[in-house]
């Protein structure tokens, strides 16, 4: 009650003309940031829909033009495509799961003031950041593992962030009081019983952040299964998407089988149309999701802006 008499209070006092003034600059640029921001994502959604002719002669800025859904078909007619989706939901979901079975206790665990060894242990993880060992010396390494050309390869290596790591330490130190662990311990809690009966029911916030940033990481990644897959099987949408693409601009420029010049000419005029299809058909999944997961993600910044 008192602090909505305190904003009443305030809402009363008079704004000065340089008040409103930089109300009046603040949102101007804010709104011409908007704008820039949105204006690409909105012309590539329209030009998805419009005749290729008209996107191809800069025909289109506001609305569609020549509404056409043949960049959609032709995508989703691909069986490829949806191959591609359900190995791209496996692998996210298996990230997710290796992630969180990874990162979580190992966050809990360097939170942890009893734990021997934890400041060198931070050191290294801290020490990753910074300096790796290279594409080709990881290569090597995934290769020896064995995992070349299978799933395992997209998701084991990068399984847990070092970054990742530190936010859940940092939870794990702000949100469990000491005092909690010492009273359980006294009462015959066992460290694995308090972490599990008490530490990870009372981390749901941060294991929703940790899943979803790993599951759009996961969902947005091509270039792991660029290097280590061979089999056009177990290609994730991501690079199922890049080899349309580029077969659809190879078709364009006669490169391809296609030799007959009203062809060549033809699939010219398609592959603008597919390349903002494909942007859409790729961007769909996260598009949907993000609106429900947006506090999540501004939770997941506030903890990570927290010092541990």
């Amino acid at each position: 009650m008192a602090k909505t008499d305190a904003f009443d209070a305030v809402s009363r006092i008079a704004r000065s003309r340089a008040d409103k003034a930089f109300d009046y600059i603040n949102y101007t640029l804010l709104s011409i940031f908007l704008l820039i921001v949105l204006y690409p994502l909105y012309f590539i959604v329209i030009s998805s829909f419009s005749d290729p002719t008209a996107v191809n002669t800069g025909g289109v800025s506001l609305i569609p033009k020549g509404f056409t859904m043949e960049g959609y078909r032709i995508i989703l007619n691909n069986n490829d495509v949806w191959r591609g989706y359900r190995n791209s939901l496996l692998y996210t979901v298996l990230n997710v799961v290796i992630s969180l079975a990874l990162m979580i206790p190992g966050g809990y665990a360097l939170s942890r003031k009893e734990m021997a060894g934890r400041n060198l242990l931070m050191f290294l993880i801290v020490f990753t950041m910074f300096f790796s060992g290279g594409m080709i010396p990881t290569y090597i390494i995934i290769k020896k593992l064995g995992m070349v050309d299978t799933m395992w390869a997209l998701f084991v290596p990068s399984a847990v962030s070092a970054y990742y790591v530190i936010v859940v330490r940092t939870f794990f130190q702000n949100t469990l009081p000491e005092e909690m662990f010492e009273s359980a311990k006294v009462d015959g809690c066992s460290t694995f019983r308090f972490f599990f009966q008490m530490a990870v029911p009372l981390s749901a916030p941060i294991i929703a952040v940790m899943a979803l940033f790993t599951a759009v990481s996961q969902w947005n990644s091509f270039f792991s299964a660029l290097i280590y897959l061979h089999n056009a099987e177990l290609y994730p949408l991501q690079l199922v998407l890049r080899g349309i693409l580029i077969s659809s601009q190879m078709s364009a420029h006669g490169s391809d089988a296609v030799v007959d010049p009203e062809s060549i000419a033809e699939a010219q005029r398609y592959a603008e149309l597919i390349k903002y299809a494909l942007i859409m058909v790729a961007s769909i999944p996260v598009l949907v999701l993000y609106p429900f997961l947006q506090r999540y993600f501004v939770k997941g910044m506030m903890i990570g802006s927290v010092k541990g």
